[in-house]
C-alpha cells in the first residue's frame, strides 16, 4: 500500500512543519492543502524532502459551479495554480472540490449542475496539457454541498475521461456501505473515519466504517495509487498509520 497524509492535520502551521511530521513517521506520500496560509508555496521547499506529493486545490471561498460567472472564473483560476504547482513537482494528482449550491440556487440546481460538469471539462484538459491528473472528489451529505451522489459522479466522468478522488468518509457520512464504494474511475483515495452522523475526519478505527473490507477491494481490484490519510490533527495521522499497519 502506498500511504500517504494530508497537511490538513496541520493547516495552521508551518508547512515545513508538516513535512518534517510526516517523513519523521516514515511517510513516502503528503497532499499539500494548497490554500491559506500555504497558498504561496517555493517548490523547492517540496523537492527539499523525500516525498512525492498529490496537491489539494484549495477550499475556502471556491466555487467552480457559481452562477456568478466572475466568481466561477475566479475560482477555476485558483485551481489552476494548483494544477501548474503539481505540474513543477511532479505531482500526477491535483483533488478538486465539485461546488457548492448555495440558498438561493436551489432553484437553478440544473443550471449549476451544468456549468460545474463545464468546468471538470476545462480543468481536465488544463491539468492533462500539464501531465497532470484533474481528480473531482466526492461531498458528505451536508445541504448545498454537490455529487454527494456517487453513481451521478462516477457516469460524468466516465462521460468526460475523467477520474475520481474517493473520500472514503464523505462517502460514508452520505450512507455509502462499504460494498457500494468501489467505482471504477477512482485514481486517488482519502481515508479518515466517522460514526455517519457527521464528517468528523477521525482517526482511522475511532469511528465506525469497515475500512479493511473497502480496502481489501480495492486491493483486489489492483488499486496502485496512494491512500491519503485526510485527518484533523497530527497525532491522528500516526495513530491512523498505526491502524494501517496492524491490519494490511
Amino acid at each position: 500500500m502506498k500511504i500517504g497524509a494530508s497537511t490538513l492535520s496541520g493547516f495552521k502551521d508551518n508547512l515545513k512543519s508538516n513535512l518534517d511530521y510526516f517523513e519523521k513517521l516514515g511517510l513516502k506520500y503528503a497532499e499539500i492543502l494548497h490554500q491559506y496560509p500555504n497558498d504561496n508555496i517555493n517548490p523547492d521547499i517540496l523537492e527539499s524532502y523525500d516525498l512525492k506529493y498529490s496537491i489539494h486545490s484549495p477550499l475556502m471561498n471556491i466555487n467552480i459551479a457559481c452562477l456568478n460567472k466572475g466568481i466561477r472564473e475566479a475560482s477555476i483560476n485558483e485551481i489552476k495554480k494548483s494544477i501548474d504547482l503539481a505540474s513543477k513537482i511532479d505531482a500526477n494528482i491535483v483533488v478538486i472540490h465539485p461546488g457548492m449550491i448555495p440558498f438561493l440556487g436551489r432553484a437553478f440546481e440544473k443550471e449549476i449542475y451544468e456549468l460545474a460538469n463545464e468546468s471538470f471539462k476545462e480543468l481536465g484538459q488544463y491539468g492533462e496539457d500539464r501531465g497532470v491528473i484533474a481528480t473531482i472528489e466526492n461531498m458528505p451529505n451536508f445541504k448545498g454541498h454537490m455529487y454527494k451522489n456517487m453513481f451521478e459522479l462516477n457516469n460524468i466522468l466516465e462521460d468526460l475521461d475523467m477520474y475520481m478522488t474517493l473520500d472514503i468518509g464523505h462517502a460514508y457520512h452520505s450512507g455509502y456501505t462499504p460494498e457500494d464504494m468501489y467505482f471504477n474511475r477512482v485514481k486517488h483515495i482519502h481515508i479518515h473515519d466517522n460514526n455517519g452522523d457527521d464528517d468528523s475526519h477521525l482517526a482511522l478505527g475511532e469511528g465506525s466504517i469497515d475500512l479493511k473490507k473497502i480496502i481489501s477491494k480495492y486491493e483486489d481490484k489492483n488499486y496502485k495509487n496512494i491512500y491519503t490519510i485526510e485527518v484533523n490533527d497530527k497525532e491522528s495521522v500516526k495513530k491512523s498509520i498505526n491502524y494501517l499497519k496492524k491490519r494490511f
